[in-house]
C-alpha cells in the first residue's frame, strides 16, 4: 500500500525544485496534494506535472488574504490536513557591509513570517497525529559570507520545529526539520551571476565529502520518510540530506 494512501498533504513553494519533486513524490504515494506558488501560470504547469491528485492555489505566503484563501481550499475538501511541507522561501546575498533594513526585513518575512503563519493558519485543519515539516539549510550552522540574512532566518526556522514540536504533541502532531545541502534547483542557480551557473554547481560540489550536490528527489525522499509513519518516533529533530557537508 502507497505510504501516504487517504491523506491530504500542503507543499509551500511547490512549483519547481524540492517543493515540485516533493509534491510529485507525496502525490505518487496516495496523498491528495495542495501545492502553492505566486503565479496561477507556474501552478498551473505544476498540477499538470503532479498528476490528478492535485489541487493548485497560487499564493504568496507573506499575504495574510491568500493564506486564508488556501486553507478554505483545503477546508472545503472536508478531510482535514495530514501533512505540511513548509517549503516556500528563499535568499539573496548581501554582505553585513551592504545588509539593508529592506533586505533583512523581506528575508525574515518570506521565511520566517511565511512559515510561521502558513503553519498558524493551517492548525485548524490539522488532524491528529499529523506531520509538519520545515525546510531548513545547512546555512544555518556554517559560515556564509554574504548570506547572513539567511542562514539567521533558516537557524531561526530550525528553532521553530523545537518549540512548536513541544507545543503540539497533545495533539499527536510531529514537527521536523528536513535539512537538505546543496541542491540542484532553480533558487541554487539564480545565485550565479548570467552565464556562471555551472561554475557555481561545481564549486558547491567540491565543498561536499561526497563529491556532488544533491537533486531535489533526494530530499523529497526524507520529506517523504518525516511525512509518514515511518517516522512516527521522530519530532523536534533535524534531518540532514546533505552529502555530508555539515557531518565530516
Amino acid at each position: 500500500m502507497a505510504q501516504l494512501s487517504g491523506k491530504t498533504a500542503l507543499v509551500t513553494g511547490g512549483t519547481s525544485g524540492i517543493g515540485l519533486a516533493t509534491a510529485q513524490r507525496l502525490a505518487a504515494e496516495g496523498a491528495h496534494v495542495f501545492v502553492t506558488g505566486r503565479t496561477q501560470d507556474r501552478v498551473d504547469a505544476a498540477v499538470a506535472a503532479i498528476g490528478d491528485g492535485a489541487t493548485g492555489v497560487a499564493g504568496d505566503v507573506t499575504q495574510f488574504a491568500d493564506l486564508d484563501r488556501l486553507a478554505d481550499a483545503i477546508g472545503q475538501r472536508g478531510e482535514g490536513l495530514d501533512v505540511i511541507f513548509a517549503n516556500a522561501g528563499g535568499g539573496e546575498f548581501a554582505t553585513l557591509e551592504d545588509e539593508t533594513p529592506e533586505h533583512l526585513a523581506a528575508t525574515f518575512d518570506r521565511n520566517v513570517g511565511g512559515t510561521v503563519f502558513t503553519v498558524q493558519k493551517m492548525l485548524p485543519l490539522l488532524n491528529e497525529g499529523a506531520s509538519v515539516i520545515l525546510a531548513g539549510s545547512t546555512s544555518a550552522t556554517a559560515g556564509i559570507p554574504a548570506f547572513g540574512a539567511y542562514a539567521a532566518s533558516k537557524a531561526a526556522i530550525r528553532s521553530l520545529g523545537r518549540t512548536w514540536a513541544a507545543e503540539l504533541a497533545d495533539r499527536k502532531i510531529r514537527v521536523n526539520t528536513v535539512v537538505p545541502g546543496p541542491v540542484e534547483t532553480p533558487g541554487l542557480k539564480g545565485l550565479a551571476p548570467s552565464g556562471q551557473e555551472q561554475a557555481l554547481l561545481a564549486g558547491e560540489a567540491a565543498k561536499v565529502p561526497m563529491g556532488r550536490i544533491g537533486q531535489p528527489s533526494e530530499i523529497a525522499s526524507a520529506v517523504l520518510f518525516l511525512a509518514s509513519d515511518q517516522s512516527s518516533f521522530m519530532t523536534g529533530a533535524e534531518m540532514f540530506v546533505d552529502g555530508g557537508a555539515a557531518q565530516v
